[in-house]
């Protein structure tokens, strides 16, 4: 389904710790939208919903909405701190042909 890196694991815990409203709460990966430039993620600290799939990853679970399961099959989620700045990636297979050359529908200008 979906899986996480262990730098990608180690921030989840780090943000769970110092975030009071995550308490309790897993991680939650969706999408938001797709555009020119791909898919649009989203992450949060939720309670699982009904219809939703638990993925575990190290001592983590993730939330995965069924509207969002189909296109994120497959990814991988890192952490990643360099000099370009810091952020949570997401290397997703089912990316490929959105953007770029404006296919999927889009239009450019």
């Amino acid at each position: 389904m979906i899986s996480l890196t262990d730098q990608a694991i180690s921030k989840v815990r780090e943000f769970a710790t110092q975030m009071p409203e995550a308490q309790g709460k897993d991680l939650r990966i969706f999408i938001q939208g797709v555009s020119c430039s791909g898919f649009a993620y989203g992450f949060t600290f939720d309670d699982k919903r009904d219809g939703d799939q638990v993925v575990s990853a190290g001592d983590l679970n993730v939330l995965v909405d069924p509207q969002s399961a189909p296109y994120l099959a497959g990814s991988t989620v890192d952490f990643v701190d360099d000099e370009r700045g810091s952020g949570f990636t997401v290397d997703n297979p089912n990316a490929a042909g959105v953007g770029g050359e404006c296919g999927g529908g889009c239009s450019c200008g």
